[in-house]
């Protein structure tokens, strides 16, 4: 071969993943388009709740006909499947492409536990490995027309939310979730000025794990110091969604795959998702 025809064809590799590139753009744009409203979850630690919060956020928004996707932004600790019971379960393929999983009456997921051998197995990526995963999972995922797409990003303000930012520039809001302490304060000015350098709005903060029933006696205890997440939002001029109390029930829920909103309409905390899911739906409601 000479210098020439190897030339020819190192042109040739870069104009064809030069095209795949275009075309996966292209997919992404098309694919956004169909669906209503996109919404950011996040939180600046790991351990709030946030992937709790999101998928029965979900579950609630897909009710009444509504049509819900669920996006799992957490690479290397993915949890959605198991909290929707589809862990193990490999993503269909249909002529057309990958098809996101379906995990309950109208509501659509995807999950990096879906494309790994084994749960315990470690996806040990740098960024731009993890960039074009998400960038697949929003361009070449048969999502269809959809309501509403629920983006659960891993803790922090790092790769993947930046990516889903980037990626989705007509990103309807974010939400933050974060607990009631005082270091709630410091955890949600990172995540506020985070989605406030990139133009994101921000729909409001949760306070998750705010206050515990005692089921003996049906005192409400305040494990934590309370107020943290109603405090952050006031002093951080976004709007405050609501508190959410422990419940044992909606953490066993999940473990089993059964989000708890589904099952039991009088526990406290999900009658208080419940008004959270509303707030957000009104807030949809004005942009539509």
């Amino acid at each position: 071969m000479t210098a020439y025809d190897k030339s020819s064809n190192q042109n040739e590799t870069l104009d064809d993943r030069q095209r795949a590139r275009l075309e996966l753009d292209q997919k992404l744009k098309e694919n956004m388009a169909k669906i209503k409203h996109k919404i950011l979850v996040l939180s600046n630690k790991g351990g709030v709740g946030k992937s709790l919060v999101a998928i029965n956020l979900a579950a609630i928004l897909s009710r009444n006909g509504t049509k819900v996707g669920i996006m799992d932004a957490d690479i290397h600790g993915p949890s959605v499947a198991k909290m929707l019971g589809f862990e193990g379960k490999r993503l269909p393929v249909t002529p057309q492409g990958m098809a996101p999983i379906m995990a309950g009456p109208n509501l659509w997921a995807i999950s990096m536990a879906s494309l790994i051998a084994h749960p315990d197995m470690p996806v040990i990526w740098r960024g731009p490995l993890k960039m074009a995963a998400l960038k697949q999972f929003l361009g070449e995922v048969l999502w269809g027309e959809l309501d509403y797409l629920i983006v659960d990003s891993p803790p922090g303000t790092g790769d993947e939310p930046l990516s889903i930012c980037q990626l989705i520039p007509e990103m309807d809001g974010a939400i933050i979730v974060t607990t009631p302490q005082d270091v709630a304060l410091s955890d949600s000015r990172k995540c506020v000025n985070f989605l406030r350098q990139l133009k994101i709005p921000i729909l409001g903060v949760i306070e998750n794990m705010s206050g515990f029933k005692c089921p003996h006696c049906g005192k409400n205890i305040d494990i934590f110091k309370t107020g943290g997440g109603l405090k952050a939002a006031l002093e951080l001029g976004v709007p405050f969604l609501g508190k959410i109390p422990i419940d044992l029930n909606l953490m066993e829920s999940t473990d089993e795959g059964k989000p708890l909103v589904n099952k039991d309409q009088s526990s406290e905390a999900v009658k208080a998702l419940e008004e959270i899911a509303q707030k957000v739906a009104a807030q949809m409601g004005q942009k539509s």
